[in-house]
């Protein structure tokens, strides 16, 4: 099993930056602000993704929080994001 995690980690790192790096230069010079969001909104999830597979690899539980709480952000920024959008409001 950990030879199989060593492996996923292994071809997932450098997807992954290829991926944090392509999300960057979205998130940096979108053409418009929805752009923007879902980059930053997609960098979020899979910085989630990768610290969660990070806590597999080295079998530590204590760091499976913070990327669950990472996610919720995510969501709730979303949430508000698209609040704005739509009513042009600013608030609960």
């Amino acid at each position: 099993m950990q030879e199989y995690v060593e492996l996923v980690m292994l071809i997932g790192t450098p997807l992954y930056l290829t991926a944090v790096i392509l999300y960057s230069y979205r998130l940096i010079r979108g053409p418009t602000i929805p752009d923007m969001v879902l980059a930053a909104d997609a960098l979020s999830y899979d910085l989630a993704v990768f610290l969660m597979a990070l806590a597999v690899y080295y079998k530590t539980p204590f760091l499976t929080a913070p990327p669950l709480m990472l996610a919720l952000w995510v969501y709730l920024l979303d949430v508000y994001v698209s609040k704005y959008l739509v009513t042009r409001e600013v608030g609960v």
